[in-house]
């Protein structure tokens, strides 16, 4: 039995992204995903950035920054499960998403996937 301790809303292994544009990403998973985003830190030297902050996608945090000079951007896959594969890609497109998978049955459920405005690769799916 494991004895980590893990904060409240976490879980033990979470994406961290450093994104061009993390003001953006936030825009894009609140309303292509719902998410609930917890908490935002801006950066001292600039009160535009993100510096820190948290979205949660079904009970699984993201945690998020704008990219600086040491810690540049680089895009992400992400694979999530959704209620409906279909509407989800739809919303993502209408979020400047683009496609990079139209919805399709696959043997592990319906799936698509969608780049958002940051270069992230999301593969949304839904079970059967």
């Amino acid at each position: 039995m494991s004895t980590v301790k893990i904060p409240n809303g976490h879980q033990a292994v979470m994406p961290y992204l450093m994104l061009d544009g993390a003001a953006k990403f936030k825009d894009f998973v609140t309303n292509v995903f719902n998410s609930a985003v917890s908490h935002t830190q801006f950066q001292d030297d600039n009160p535009n950035a993100i510096k820190h902050a948290e979205a949660n996608i079904s009970g699984s945090t993201i945690m998020f920054c704008d990219s600086r000079p040491e810690w540049p951007a680089q895009p992400a896959n992400m694979f999530v499960y959704v209620e409906n594969a279909d509407d989800t890609y739809e919303k993502a497109l209408a979020e400047s998403g683009k496609s990079v998978m139209e919805p399709a049955d696959q043997d592990y459920g319906r799936s698509c996937g969608v780049e958002d405005p940051c270069g992230n690769v999301w593969w949304i799916t839904s079970v059967l």
